[in-house]
């Protein structure tokens, strides 16, 4: 396993010059879990970091420096059950809040803030019918996108 010190070295550069960077985690050989990506630096700002899974890491990227340019340019806000309807195209995602979990674990986030400053927000996006994964009828399995937590239920 390489060291992490390149790695921060690089994430820190990142988040100075921009106010932030994204860093995607692939699955492991054995296959479990999908891919996610998550930002490191909101946090550095007082702002929660973003999380989304089961995306390709380059679509992964986009929505989230999309989403984060928003919190750290413009001072926009996410909040727990907020669906947002601009960051994917014709779908829209719903914003979860919540702990780290084993699936969605943002390791350099951690090393850089300590894992009690940092908190997280999910962007949850929906299957092509519309569905999310708490809805019935979502179709993926579990490990394609792993929450955080869910939205409050009516």
């Amino acid at each position: 396993m390489p060291s992490l010190d390149p790695i921060l070295r690089n994430q820190q550069q990142q988040i100075d010059k921009f106010g932030w960077a994204v860093t995607a985690v692939l699955p492991d050989n054995d296959g479990d879990g999908g891919p996610f990506a998550y930002t490191v630096g909101l946090t550095r700002h007082g702002y929660p970091e973003l999380v989304i899974a089961g995306l390709d890491p380059y679509i992964a990227h986009a929505i989230l420096n999309t989403a984060a340019g928003r919190v750290y340019d413009r001072a926009e806000r996410f909040t727990h059950g907020q669906h947002v309807s601009d960051l994917i195209a014709d779908y829209d995602t719903v914003i979860v809040s919540g702990p780290a979990t084993d699936a969605l674990h943002p390791g350099t986030a951690f090393a850089l803030y300590g894992s009690h400053r940092v908190r997280l927000q999910q962007i949850v996006w929906p299957n092509r019918h519309g569905r999310f994964p708490w809805d019935d009828g979502y179709g993926y399995p579990t490990w394609v996108q792993p929450l955080l937590g869910r939205p409050h239920q009516p």
